[in-house]
């Protein structure tokens, strides 16, 4: 909790003159950003609450299989965006995938799916908000009025609850490079989903579940069996069917 503070406050600090320096934020984007900022400070608050309490092996593959499902549901039955056959399978692989690659064994307990699915759902909500609100912004400008107050207030809850010194104890290069990957990764997301329905972004976002598993095989020497290898497999094909629908 304490290291996503100082990390959202780094990048925050950091693309601010990026930000600044070109784009655009119409004033018909701002009720869109003042959503976005609502399901950010919900889903770092939920994650932490989370992790702190359930089991990563349950919270973080649920939450994120679960995401590109939601997404692909409002998109469809509330928005009336277009969805293919292809796309809905894909989405569907990926979320399966995401699932295997996670490992979930055991049947969670309600309160733990309760806390995966509100991160699931927080993560589907400021996709579709933040969908919308690019066709009245440019994504990195719009992406620091979102995530600069994120970050300003979720930083000024830790201070409350943790203190200044653990604040202090977290700041370290690792840290604040990881805030600006943070920052760099969603600006990515953002240019994407101008590009593409917010199904099929959410769906392609999470490979970086199966990129962790490699990288954890790889530098880590962690076993990686065959319900992983299927998982990897299974979101390798989903991806594919969402590039070509």
């Amino acid at each position: 909790m304490t290291g996503t503070a100082v990390a959202l406050t780094a990048g925050a600090l950091v693309l601010a003159p990026i930000a600044a320096a070109g784009g655009h934020v119409r004033a018909a984007a701002i009720p869109y950003a003042v959503a976005s900022i609502g399901f950010e400070l919900a889903y770092f608050g939920l994650l932490a609450n989370a992790y702190d309490r359930a089991p990563l092996s349950v919270v973080y593959p649920l939450a994120r299989g679960a995401a590109p499902v939601l997404v692909l549901v409002v998109s469809g039955l509330a928005l009336g965006v277009g969805i293919s056959a292809a796309q809905a399978a894909g989405v569907g692989l990926v979320a399966l995938g995401v699932l295997l690659v996670g490992g979930v064994r055991d049947r969670p307990a309600p309160a733990d799916l309760a806390l995966a699915f509100g991160v699931a759902a927080c993560l589907a909500g400021y996709t579709l908000v933040d969908k919308e609100a690019l066709r009245h912004a440019s994504p990195l400008p719009y992406l620091e009025v979102v995530l600069a107050p994120t970050a300003l207030v979720y930083l000024l809850a830790v201070l409350w609850r943790r203190g200044g010194t653990q604040v202090r104890e977290a700041v370290s290069p690792g840290v604040l490079v990881a805030g600006v990957g943070m920052f760099t990764a969603y600006a990515l997301t953002l240019a994407a989903l101008r590009l593409a329905p917010a199904a099929a972004v959410a769906a392609v976002r999470e490979c970086s579940v199966v990129i962790a598993t490699g990288m954890a095989a790889a530098f880590l020497g962690e076993r990686v069996g065959p319900g992983r290898t299927a998982g990897a497999v299974t979101v390798t094909a989903g991806i594919i069917l969402i590039a070509v629908a």
